[in-house]
Formats: structure tokens, sequence, C-alpha cells
């Protein structure tokens, strides 16, 4: 009988944890769950939060988050899955930035650390308690990490350069 290793334990508690955690925001955005706004609050906050288009940037925010959380959780497709989810969070620290970084002000500091979080499990792996290694890794390639990360990095700053670009600034000495 092999012994467990402690290694493969911490990253199957961390993926869970934090896979359960994105899965969570993703249901609030996608389907109201958990007191979210489902797609169509999500959608109005996107709006207002100068994301367009604003209903593909919800989609796209909670397919990131959700779908991103359940497969870090499973260990399934986990380069994809972290990128994915590092993805959304860029997102999100792009809108709590002007806050500054601590979480008590409304700063980015949550969403960064969700962020980093699943780009390092993405980044290392799922471990041996996990989906990719039941399947052999046929999901968790070394390609598939530069892939799946250099395509979740064009897209995040796209999308927070397109929001950067849109955002109208009103100076409070010219009103």
């Amino acid at each position: 009988m092999a012994c467990l290793d402690r290694r493969d334990l911490g990253l199957l508690a961390l993926r869970v944890g934090t896979g359960a955690v994105l899965a969570a925001h993703g249901t609030q955005k996608l389907a109201g769950w958990f007191g979210g706004g489902g797609i169509e609050g999500t959608t109005a906050a996107m709006e207002a939060m100068g994301f367009h288009p604003p209903k593909h940037s919800a989609v796209a925010a909670g397919l990131g988050e959700a779908g991103g959380g359940v497969l870090l959780a499973l260990g399934l497709a986990t380069p994809a899955a972290g990128a994915a989810a590092a993805g959304a969070m860029a997102g999100a620290v792009a809108v709590h930035a002007p806050a500054g970084f601590f979480a008590q002000g409304g700063g980015y500091e949550y969403p960064a650390f969700l962020g980093f979080t699943a780009a390092t499990i993405g980044l290392t792996g799922p471990g041996r308690y996990s989906v990719d290694a039941v399947t052999r890794h046929a999901f968790n390639q070394p390609w598939m990490v530069a892939l799946a990360f250099a395509g979740s990095a064009v897209a995040a700053a796209a999308v927070v350069g397109r929001r950067a670009r849109g955002r109208v600034v009103i100076d409070p000495d010219t009103t």
C-alpha cells in the first residue's frame, strides 16, 4: 500500500478550496445562486463598470470563475482551468484597483489572491489526487500550459484594455 503524499494532499486541499470559492462566485454571476444577480444582474453590473459588450463580459467572467473553479477542484485540464480563472480575476483586479490594495477599502487584494492561487495551481499541476492523474494527464500537457496562459493573458489584456479606453474620467475641478 502506497503512503499518502503530503504534497499531493496539500494540492488537493488547495485545488478544492480555491475551486469551490471560484465556482461559487461564478454561479452567482451565471445563475444567481448564493445571492448573486444572475446573468441579467451581472450584465448590468458589467455595463456600469465599463465592460463592453456587457453580456459577453458577464458570461465570460462567470464561465472563467465557475468553469475554471470546477475544473480546478476536480484537477481536470488544470492548466486551462488555472489560466481561465486567473484571467477572470485580472478583470476583477482592474475594477478594484482604483480603491487600492486592501479588500477592507474595496481594493483588489481578494481577486488578486484568487488569481495568483489559480495561476499557481495551473502552473504547478494538479497532483496525484486528480482527474488529470486518472486520465494520465491527457489534458495536462506542457504545451497546454504555455497555450492556456498565453491565451488567457492576451484575452485579459484585450478586455481590460478595452474597458480602460472606454472609461470616461471626469475631472471634478472642471465641473
